[in-house]
């Protein structure tokens, strides 16, 4: 039997990663992969397109809901979507209270202790936002997800965040075996975009995975709650996913460790690129009328 991948998505919030993991993992269930897709976003919505649903019920609701993890039945949180993927979304706690990570914690063992890695050929964790809390490193800490997908764009602050991430990669990749898989560029049709994320993977000694074009399609999908793989299988867009998984599932003992660069660096690449212009130091806090005198 083939060994169990772990992967993880990663990257800023509001960049598509959901978007473009559960369409690749779609993908990759069509090719006869056997899924299970751990949401560990508080929002509880990174299955939402796989099941056609607005959020199922997460671990840590049901927990507090019945007054321990113990109470809970495997049934009752992990569901079956298209491709018969498995669903689990930890949850979190209310916004404002506690660290959304111990949902991650809670929820991966729980599900170990409970059989649900078992039979599986992919084990893929939606990961919230930045590696800015430990809750949410979890993943990568604790030596689970072995393979991280960056979702970036050749926005200066998605390019930050892919950075950011890689960080925590690097630091957790001498005590276990996590290692950075690629970036996936999300287009978002910004200057110079695929020579910024070819040349921002090149930096972090990795490789650009895939370059996902924008196109309208994906919108239309999430509107009726569904992947651009069951919607409008045959598209352009569609393929482009099953490119990509294609890449992701032959990509397997190919990760790295990534070597994060400064602030300064990335600064430089995007001048180097005619992004953003030098910056005159000496101009620098001053006002427009102040500027020009």
């Amino acid at each position: 039997m083939a060994k169990l991948r772990q992967i993880a998505f990663y990257g800023k919030g509001g960049i598509g990663k959901s978007t473009t993991s559960q369409n690749t993992l779609a993908a990759l269930a069509e090719m006869g992969q056997k899924i299970l897709i751990v949401g560990c976003d508080p929002k509880a919505d990174s299955t939402r397109l796989i099941l056609h649903a607005k959020a199922q019920n997460s671990i840590l609701s049901l927990a507090a809901e019945k007054g321990t993890v113990e109470d809970i039945e495997i049934e009752e949180v992990m569901k079956y979507g298209y491709q018969r993927i498995r669903c689990v979304e930890s949850g979190g706690p209310e916004p404002g209270v506690g660290c959304a990570g111990r949902g991650v914690i809670t929820a991966i063992n729980f599900l170990e202790e409970n059989g649900a890695y078992e039979n599986l050929d992919y084990v893929s964790y939606d990961v919230l936002g930045d590696v800015v809390c430990g809750g949410f490193a979890m993943p990568i800490r604790e030596n689970k997800a072995q393979e991280i997908y960056i979702v970036m764009s050749g926005e200066m602050m998605a390019m930050y965040a892919a950075n950011n991430i890689s960080k925590g990669i690097l630091k957790y990749a001498n005590s276990g075996g996590v290692r950075l898989g690629g970036l996936i560029c999300n287009e978002r049709q910004t200057d110079k975009e695929l020579e910024l994320a070819e040349n921002l993977a090149k930096k972090l000694g990795s490789k650009l995975v895939y370059f996902v074009p924008r196109d309208n399609v994906v919108q239309h999908a999430e509107l009726r709650r569904m992947t651009v793989i069951e919607y409008a299988p045959d598209s352009e867009q569609a393929q482009h996913y099953r490119n990509l998984a294609e890449k992701i599932h032959n990509n397997a003992g190919n990760g790295v460790i990534p070597t994060p660069i400064s602030m300064d660096e990335l600064e430089e690449m995007l001048m180097e690129h005619g992004i953003i212009k030098s910056v005159d130091e000496s101009l620098v806090g001053k006002k427009a009328s102040e500027a020009a005198a």
